[in-house]
């Protein structure tokens, strides 16, 4: 045992700090996939990409990791555009990384009318088309899964969002088999951290959204960040516990279905 680890750390010392990151990042998102049986043998995945540096790095594992010899699957490349949002991705740039990783690209287009439901934010509005969108897309490729660019700090964040704003104990899952639509959402970065993202998109040198959504500031997304960072700064190991916290539901120790509410 003892050799064993010092071998391993003898063989970490040879790795430069960005091919550790990328060691590391890759290590978490091949747990993820093999924990939440996110992969199959045969499947046919769809990838929505936004153009952020979440999604071009969910193109380049899934592509790297679609090349072993099992589970044997494709992946396929969506950009959704929203031509009534003023936003601008590099298409050249999107379609030129993806057919350099050898995936097909596809470039899809729609819309929404924001004064159809002015109870509903733009930001939700502009989510909800781009998951229909993506949703026909997968449907005309013939894909039977969707995979989405969330880490597991955006896990976390909905977690803290949804408790805090709808009172929900509640977050989005690895994996969401949809039977009504015959499709299954696969989240395979869900136990990789943000800050090995950013890091990845500066060693890759990804190419920044031309000009980012203008609704992004209206979330309360950046909030929670901030408060989980906080978090973090109490006890290095709170996102651990969060997570945790959601396959650890003591009821017992809960208000009751049959107690008076307050």
């Amino acid at each position: 045992m003892y050799f064993c680890a010092l071998f391993k750390k003898r063989c970490m010392a040879q790795f430069t700090e960005d091919e550790k990151i990328m060691r590391r990042l890759e290590q978490r998102f091949n747990k993820g996939v093999v924990k939440y049986r996110l992969i199959e043998d045969g499947d046919n995945i769809l990838i929505g990409l936004s153009g952020g540096k979440d999604s071009l790095a969910l193109l380049e594992l899934l592509a790297r990791r679609s090349r072993i010899l099992k589970p044997k699957f494709t992946v396929t490349a969506v950009h959704v555009g929203m031509t009534n949002i003023p936003y601008q991705s590099d298409l050249e740039y999107l379609k030129g990384y993806s057919e350099g990783l050898g995936v097909p690209f596809v470039h899809y287009e729609t819309s929404f009318d924001p004064s159809t439901d002015t109870r509903k934010s733009p930001c939700f509005l502009c989510s909800w088309n781009r998951r229909k969108a993506l949703f026909t897309v997968a449907k005309e490729q013939g894909c039977n899964k969707i995979a989405l660019g969330h880490h597991m700090d955006d896990i976390l964040e909905t977690l803290l969002m949804n408790i805090t704003f709808q009172g929900a104990f509640s977050a989005m899952p690895p994996k969401l088999v949809m039977r009504k639509f015959d499709m299954t959402i696969i989240r395979p970065m869900c136990l990789v951290h943000e800050a090995d993202l950013i890091e990845m998109a500066r060693i890759r040198g990804f190419h920044k959204q031309i000009k980012n959504c203008p609704y992004e500031s209206q979330s309360n997304r950046s909030d929670m960040k901030n408060i989980l960072h906080s978090l973090e700064k109490l006890n290095p190991e709170a996102r651990y516990s969060l997570w945790g916290s959601m396959t650890n539901i003591q009821e017992e120790l809960l208000p009751g279905m049959n107690e008076h509410d307050l």
